[in-house]
């Protein structure tokens, strides 16, 4: 089975914006929830935020309404727009599965916010 790809993570000032995406392999993806995870410095991993295949998504009181997740089930990709951001948004960030896939967690996106 092959790890995801994350990509799009780098520094940012506080309030500024970014997009993450995600490539994950068919079998991953198809019929899956899917979820962004992250991990800040220190900390363990969370969810941020996950979606079902249909496309209903859930987010962490911490980034609701900054935070939006979608997919492209065609192009089995996963991405998360992030807006107004603060620096407790540092971490590297993650896709998987929902739950996670014990053995499928990739090499994840480093997201800095400087304030």
């Amino acid at each position: 089975q092959l790890q995801p790809v994350e990509s799009g993570g780098r520094l940012v000032q506080a309030g500024g914006s970014l997009r993450l995406s995600c490539a994950a392999s068919r079998n991953m993806f198809a019929g899956s929830t899917m979820a962004w995870y992250r991990q800040p410095p220190g900390k363990q991993r969370e969810v941020v935020a996950r979606i079902l295949y249909r496309g209903d998504a859930g987010y962490d009181d911490s980034v609701k309404g900054r935070f939006t997740i979608s997919r492209d089930n065609a192009k089995n990709t996963l991405s998360l727009q992030m807006d107004r951001l603060q620096p407790e948004d540092t971490a590297v960030y993650y896709c998987n599965t929902y739950p996670p896939l014990r053995n499928s967690w990739g090499q994840g996106t480093q997201v800095t916010v400087s304030s």
